[in-house]
């Protein structure tokens, strides 16, 4: 009778469980299909072929071009910073730091990074990076794409170099023993066992903190600033679409409002294409090695 009755209170819990876990998941869910609902909804009148053919311009008869183009090219000095950087420090800790006080101490100050503020992180790169190079321009403040790829350097790098240490440590440790067995040395094994074991992992690394950095604003505002017209060079003003969005939500004009509406919608695609994107990198993965 107690046995019976153990087993049902189990069953109970596991349905209780599972019930529960379903309502949240559904829960997020729901929240995920209002936002894009709303964010189509509110910005649909201005989806159109123009929203990516002109420039910003007050009124309905603007774009922006120049803002994706600018997040685009933002984004890309930001990747390109954080990824080499992050892919080697993380490796360094999951093989050659790994039980070591001061991987630890790294890994607890990687942690304290990750959670940092961006506007915290934005102030520090215009303080590094903006201001020095105003005193070589005669008190002009050089605000710049380039300065706004370093902020956002900083806010991907943690989070490369966080997966980069999970991702090795999932490694089975026999493959190691395996190729140390062999006579292979470490950087090699390193390099050419155990990072291709693990590039699906840490290429999710680098999309996930790709899609981190593509909506950040408030670095943005004090390191690329804004730029009306289309700049292809990295160290002028820069626009970019979370700053532009910023801008056109705080205008009084409805047009605008329809503006940043579409421009958000177009980061929150963005953003879950890349989410998806990682999610197949990783199921495929998966796949093949089993």
């Amino acid at each position: 009778m107690n046995a019976d009755w153990l087993y049902l209170r189990r069953r109970a819990r596991n349905a209780l469980a599972l019930l529960a876990s379903g309502l949240a998941t559904l829960l997020g869910l729901g929240f995920l299909a209002w936002i894009l609902w709303e964010t189509l909804r509110q910005g649909i009148a201005a989806l159109d072929l123009k929203l990516f053919t002109r420039i910003t311009a007050y009124g309905a008869d603007g774009g922006l071009a120049n803002a994706m183009v600018g997040s685009l090219i933002i984004d890309a000095i930001g990747i390109a910073l954080a990824a080499p950087i992050g892919v080697l420090a993380g490796t360094w800790l999951a093989e050659y730091a790994n039980r070591s006080r001061l991987g630890e101490a790294v890994r607890f100050l990687n942690d304290i990074l990750l959670s940092a503020p961006s506007i915290v992180l934005g102030l520090f790169v215009y303080t590094i990076v903006v201001l020095p190079s105003t005193a070589l321009t005669h008190g002009n403040i050089t605000f710049s794409g380039a300065a706004g790829g370093v902020a956002l350097a900083l806010i991907a790098l943690p989070v490369i170099v966080r997966t980069t240490d999970e991702m090795l440590r999932l490694v089975p440790s026999t493959l190691r023993e395996a190729a140390l067995s062999l006579g292979i040395p470490q950087w090699k094994m390193t390099v050419q066992i155990l990072l291709r074991a693990a590039r699906a992992g840490v290429i999710t690394g680098v999309l996930l903190a790709l899609a981190r950095i593509s909506g950040e604003t408030a670095p943005l505002l004090f390191t690329a600033f804004g730029n009306n017209y289309m700049v292809f060079n990295p160290f002028d003003k820069m626009a970019s679409l979370p700053q532009v969005i910023y801008q056109y939500a705080n205008d009084p004009g409805e047009a605008m409002h329809a503006l940043a509406w579409a421009g958000a919608f177009v980061v929150t695609m963005f953003v879950l294409l890349l989410s998806l994107a990682s999610r197949l990198l990783l199921a495929r993965n998966k796949v093949t090695h089993d």
